[in-house]
């Protein structure tokens, strides 16, 4: 078999034409606008949604310990004590809450399944979408409460509600105008034989109204 390819020509150059096809897709490709963001000089637009961090507000936690214990991981630390609170009125009774002593998110483990945010029932969790915390030590990932309760700064607020939807209730109860002629007295409850005799006496008092106004 000769050296040369079956069917090409003696003056053919065998490389030539892929290089062409190369050098017009890089021509028409240089003319066509980029859509590549060059992180870091340029942010990139997050929906928001996105589960970058958590953060917290520490005045809402109760120290419940719900999101420590449903989280599949175990990387939520929580260490609080009670503190008894002075009766407020004479004769009262002494109450006591929970102080919360440490709260801290091992980042490090956590896998972003947001559980603990959906499970606490008093909004001390919320989703921010701030995801520039890479630190070169993986102990520095344990974020303790401070710095938890520094992202909330970067937390959006709630969208808006569909404009189609019903009202809260606590809105709906916000928003409903007070009544004309203030609170009304309830009627004092009657027994069943007055009662008997009200829807009675009901039909002869609408007809003598409709005489005289006749």
């Amino acid at each position: 078999m000769s050296a040369q390819r079956r069917g090409a020509r003696p003056g053919d150059r065998p490389g030539l034409p892929g290089l062409l096809k190369g050098l017009a897709t890089t021509a028409r490709t240089l003319s066509r606008p980029t859509h590549t963001a060059e992180y870091p000089d340029t942010k990139p637009a997050l929906p928001p949604r996105s589960r970058g961090v958590i953060a917290l507000t520490e005045e809402n936690c109760t120290s419940c310990m719900l999101c420590a214990r449903e989280c599949p991981d175990w990387c939520i630390y929580i260490d609080s004590h009670k503190e008894t609170l002075p009766a407020t009125t004479e004769g009262g009774r002494e109450r006591q809450r929970n102080v919360l002593d440490r709260f801290a998110i091992d980042f490090s483990l956590c896998m972003y399944c947001g559980i603990c945010i959906e499970v606490c029932p008093f909004d001390a969790l919320h989703w921010s979408p701030e995801f520039e915390y890479a630190e070169i030590d993986i102990r520095d990932l344990l974020h303790e409460k401070d710095r938890l309760g520094q992202w909330m700064q970067t937390v959006p607020p709630p969208p808006a509600l569909d404009p189609r939807s019903a009202d809260p209730a606590e809105v709906a109860a916000a928003n409903r105008p007070p009544r004309a002629g203030g609170l009304r007295e309830r009627p004092a409850p009657r027994s069943a034989r007055a009662a008997k005799t009200a829807a009675a006496e009901a039909p002869s008092a609408t007809a003598a109204q409709e005489e005289a106004e006749s």
